[in-house]
Formats: C-alpha cells, structure tokens, sequence
C-alpha cells in the first residue's frame, strides 16, 4: 500500500515517517519545530506539536497516531488523544497532542521522534435505532464485571 505525503517547509531535512524494524506496525514520526530551543513540557502540560507533514490516508483506512513505549516508561510521555486518528480526508499538517504525566520536564528537540503513526482498516457501519437488543450472558455488568 502506498501513503502519499507532502513534506512542509518546516520539516525540510528532517527524517520521513519510518518503520524501525522489518516487523514494526507504527511509522515513526518526528518533531519540525525549530531548532533552538527545544520544545520543553512541564509536568502535566500538553502541546500540539507539527510534524511538518500532509498525507493522503487511502479511502477505507485511517492514521492512527500512538505515543512510543520506550518514552511513555522512562519519562511519561503520552500522546493525550492516543489513539489519535487521521481520516482519510484530512489534508491539514499532522500534529501530535502530547502531554506529560511524569514528575519532571520533558524537552524534545527537532527531528526526534514523539509519536508513532499506524495505519489501520476503518470498518463504516449504518446506524439502525431499535426498541430493544439482544440479551447477552454479561447483560449489563461494566467495569470489572468479568474479574481480574
């Protein structure tokens, strides 16, 4: 499959969306802000942070934008929407909502990677009101209900 994209001028010599490994779901995405000085987030700040990037998600899919592990874990960097989507019509600049949720400031400078972007099938239903559903043996139990 094929992503169509269009790199803004301010992501000029930065990276493209990448797979890591051969078995990476996510495409690695970096930040295009400026070079000095790195973008720096307070404990429990968010930021919409530019990826320099424009793409073309096929019709049927979606973009879905993910924090990576490795920064969640070491410095509680999460993306605030997770997953946040990308529809296929969308043709705006691609920004990561981040927030921190560690003890300490977080600062990321230009080109490094925040967020991970994977592209996923979208399955469209039709909306049908009924007067009543089908019973189920969980019934009406949420949060919990099924144990540890």
């Amino acid at each position: 499959m094929r992503l169509a994209l269009q790199r803004l001028a301010h992501a000029e010599g930065l990276p493209l969306p990448s797979y890591q490994t051969r078995y990476s779901a996510g495409l690695d995405l970096c930040a295009a802000i400026p070079e000095e000085p790195p973008l720096r987030l307070l404990p429990g700040e968010r930021l919409s942070v530019p990826t320099g990037l424009v793409i073309a998600v096929p019709e049927g899919y979606e973009g879905q934008v993910r924090a990576r592990s490795g920064r969640a874990l070491r410095e509680g960097l999460a993306v605030l929407n997770a997953p946040g989507t990308i529809d296929s019509d969308f043709r705006g600049e691609v920004r990561v909502l981040l927030i921190n949720l560690g003890p300490d400031p977080i600062e990321i400078a230009r080109g490094e990677r925040i967020a991970q972007m994977v592209i996923a099938p979208v399955c469209r239903v039709t909306v049908e009101e009924v007067t009543s559903l089908e019973t189920t043996d969980r019934g009406t139990g949420g949060f919990g209900s099924t144990g540890r």
